[in-house]
């Protein structure tokens, strides 16, 4: 029986996952991609091609290698500068060079389009000699504002430049210059903080405030290294809310104080996707940067704010997000909103057979390689016909449970509404493979993997321990991953060994006797 013939849309990251799981499946994949390379949003292009993305190379990101790692050879290194390269060596590595298909630029299957939120359009030139060198290349335009991007009073009449922030590349034309950055997301911070080395003043402008978390935590570990653990998602669960956003706020507070830097929100630090970045405080501190509240109009040269202040400001960056939406597929999905029912964020519930799913179309509190890799392990099963789905009405009722609670954990955005959490999510994706680690039997047999994988980093290898996809060197992976982190850091490891993850014996006892009664509650609360 010939192999089954899969269509991949889009060479990205979590296009090069769905390939790589196509071939470990026996299917027969096509990838097509419309620009001239692979690597998606992970490629940084001066000039990216439309209507795509690229981040901008002030965009750092927070999730460290070690978290990022789906598939089932590890990351030697820790840093983010090794992500452009690594793609070309997962392709290279499982035979999806040869099954790329590049065509020009119109072309019969085109990828969803991604659409910047906010001011984009014909406007982008300078129309006065103090704003943008006028010998720059021109922005990219093509790309349309959704009917969900701001209007703001007077931005026609003004005379300065104007961008969203796909379309931030470098500083360099800012030089001198003074902007304003409009988002206090995770693109508008890095790049707030890029500009504030070579603009005469940059002005951070925030609707609503935010939270503003490190990338290094404590004992100088990445953050996800750090936090994102089984164990410290099990307190989550049991304790209140209330109480864990308390001592969340206060540890931040102690780094520096978001009332008196102008930054503290009305929510609390769990109900919206977290914002990450070491340098702000340090350029807030400094002047470089200044905390605005919302922009109420424009005026030829200059920006009110809510405040009464006006600015004399020469540029203005919109770091207001995307919004997503795939007019190739209107037969088969209607986005409304940045709303998309999909049942586990993956398949339509009202196509009359399960061959398409999407991939990566989520927003994790942590990286999403993992996740894109155990979805299209999971959809691969799907398309041979291994499981099958729910009934329709099943899959409904689910996407509304869940869409309800995502309503009452998060404050309303449309940057909220594909929102789902790291370990829960992917163990949602485990059970339905069956490959989800079984914490008690662990313990039972191999104490040593149980401890770590309760109380170490939840990385992707716990979901290649068991069942179908499994693999021999998952087990040495998780209980090495953090010397290996540890030897990104230190040049010398050879001369100074890294120390080991083993507790001492009366702490491993007393923690041992923990993870028995953690391990019965939170098999109990799994789903």
């Amino acid at each position: 029986m010939a192999a089954q013939r899969v269509a991949v849309i889009g060479a990205g990251a979590s296009g090069l996952c769905a390939l790589k799981c196509c071939l470990d499946e026996g299917l027969e994949p096509t990838c097509f991609e419309r620009s001239k390379d692979i690597g998606g949003l992970w490629r940084f292009e001066v000039s990216p091609e439309q209507p795509g993305c690229s981040l901008a190379a002030a965009q750092m990101g927070w999730r460290s290698n070690s978290g990022m790692e789906a598939w089932n050879s590890p990351v030697q290194a820790l840093f983010q500068a090794r992500l452009v390269p690594n793609p070309e060596q997962d392709a290279q590595g499982y035979r999806v060079s040869s099954m790329l298909v590049m065509p020009p630029p119109l072309w019969a299957l085109p990828q969803g389009y991604i659409t910047p939120v906010g001011h984009t359009g014909a406007s982008l030139f300078p129309k006065h000699p103090t704003s943008l060198n006028r010998g720059q290349p021109p922005f990219c335009s093509t790309s349309q504002p959704s009917t969900a991007s701001l209007s703001l009073p007077g931005l026609e009449k003004f005379e300065g430049c104007y961008l969203h922030s796909r379309d931030y590349k470098s500083p360099q034309p800012f030089m001198g210059k003074r902007v304003v950055v409009v988002g206090i997301g995770n693109s508008g911070i890095d790049i707030a903080v890029e500009l504030s080395h070579t603009a005469k003043q940059v002005f951070l402008s925030t609707r609503r405030g935010s939270w503003v978390l490190h990338r290094v935590a404590d004992n100088g570990y990445p953050f996800d290294f750090s936090y994102l653990s089984r164990f410290l998602h099990l307190v989550q669960n049991v304790v209140p809310s209330g109480i864990i956003n308390f001592f969340m706020e206060r540890k931040l507070n102690a780094r520096f104080d978001h009332t008196l830097y102008g930054l503290k929100p009305e929510h609390g630090i769990l109900d919206q996707h977290p914002t990450v970045n070491d340098d702000l405080p340090n350029r807030i501190i400094s002047g470089r940067v200044r905390v605005k509240p919302n922009i109420q109009q424009f005026t030829e040269m200059s920006a009110i704010f809510e405040d009464g202040t006006r600015e004399d400001v020469d540029a203005v960056v919109f770091a207001t997000g995307y919004s997503f939406s795939f007019p190739f597929l209107e037969g088969c999905v209607k986005v409304v909103e940045n709303q998309i029912p999909l049942y586990k964020f993956m398949f339509p519930p009202e196509l009359e057979k399960p061959t398409l799913a999407f991939i990566g179309l989520i927003q994790p509190l942590g990286a999403i390689m993992p996740i894109s890799e155990l979805q299209c392990r999971w959809a691969t099963c799907v398309f041979k016909g291994l499981q099958g789905l729910p009934p329709p009405a099943d899959m409904l009722a689910d996407i509304t449970q869940t869409k309800q609670r995502m309503a009452e954990r998060y404050v309303q955005s449309q940057r909220h509404t594909i929102q789902v959490d790291y370990i829960p999510y992917m163990d949602e994706l485990a059970c339905q493979l069956g490959v989800k680690p079984n914490l008690l039997s662990l313990f039972l047999t191999d104490p040593k993997l149980a401890m770590e994988v309760a109380f170490g980093p939840c990385t992707p290898y716990q979901y290649r321990l068991r069942g179908p996809g499994s693999w021999a060197g998952a087990r040495e992976a998780i209980l090495t991953q953090r010397q290996r982190m540890v030897s990104a850091l230190q040049p010398r490891a050879a001369r100074r060994p890294a120390r080991g993850s083993a507790a001492p014996h009366l702490l491993t006892v007393l923690l041992s006797i923990g993870l028995i009664v953690a391990t019965l509650v939170y098999v109990s609360l799994s789903p």
